[in-house]
């Protein structure tokens, strides 16, 4: 199923390079062929498994302020142009050419960047169809939701056998989705895991099916999803993202703050039309 949507991508790739640029992309926006509201956000160095360099980084931060005011995105994959690919973490080799300060501020850009995915008013889904390493595991964790593909054999957050830690969110974003024991253990032994056991570990939520991508998967998943009226995922995505900061009353009352201004909206009339029709809401997001 990869290349059914693979081909369409690449023209558009093609595309997009003639008109805007010269230089080849490391990091680019698309719309999926055939699916309204589902984008996806392509990395594009297939010579080093996606590794992040500085423009790689760049590009990303364009992406990601684009998606943030283009409300034609209903949903974000962030996947990579090559099959059996994700993102193997920071460009090591270009990180031996940097002096302390550039690192300090590729530091703080890639952590900006992350923040802003994870911050999208969108949800957003990682398709893991290759080795996520160190910094490529922390850019699936600022998503919403990762799929891994069935094959994928190095998922992990090996900082600790370079003689560093996680530096873009990994320590914090790990320890919040799985807990503090399963995170000491995960980055103590810079375990690598496969597909299955990262599932059962908490750190994907579907693994794809044999024969099959995790780009595939995560378009069924998107599919399931952008059907749903924009501004209720959006609020709903705000409530639930927020819900550690508060206490259970002020969590209540934010959830409520995040409801009221549901019901005036031109999509929640066109729902309960369609209730009553006995057919599908067309949602406008308005």
């Amino acid at each position: 199923m990869f290349a059914r949507f693979h081909r369409p991508l690449a023209r558009n790739a093609l595309r997009c390079r003639r008109f805007l640029t010269t230089a080849t992309p490391q990091a680019f926006l698309e719309p999926v062929q055939e699916h309204p509201g589902i984008t996806c956000l392509s990395l594009n160095r297939p010579e080093t498994k996606n590794a992040i360099s500085l423009k790689l980084l760049e590009e990303l931060h364009g992406c990601l302020d684009h998606v943030a005011y283009d409300n034609s995105v209903r949903i974000l994959i962030v996947r990579s142009t090559t099959p059996g690919s994700f993102c193997s973490g920071a460009d090591l080799a270009e990180r031996r050419t940097m002096t302390q300060m550039q690192v300090h501020k590729f530091l703080s850009d890639l952590r900006n960047a992350l923040g802003k995915l994870e911050n999208l008013p969108v949800p957003t889904i990682a398709a893991i169809d290759g080795p996520a390493l160190g910094g490529g595991l922390e850019l699936s964790l600022a998503c919403d939701l990762r799929v891994a593909g069935h094959s994928v054999k190095a998922i992990g957050l090996t900082e600790t056998r370079l003689g560093i830690i996680p530096g873009a969110g990994g320590t914090q974003r790990v320890t919040r989705l799985l807990g503090l024991s399963k995170a000491k253990d995960l980055i103590f032994t810079a375990r690598l895991l496969n597909a299955p056991q990262a599932l059962e570990y908490g750190l994907v939520d579907y693994v794809a099916a044999e024969g099959s991508s995790a780009f595939d998967r995560s378009v069924q998943l998107a599919e399931e999803i952008v059907v749903n009226a924009p501004l209720a995922l959006k609020a709903a995505k705000q409530a639930i993202s927020r819900a550690p900061e508060f206490a259970l009353e002020s969590g209540l009352d934010f959830e409520r703050a995040s409801y009221e201004p549901l019901l005036k909206t031109k999509d929640r009339v066109e729902a309960l039309e369609a209730f009553k029709e006995k057919r599908k809401p067309v949602f406008k997001g308005e």
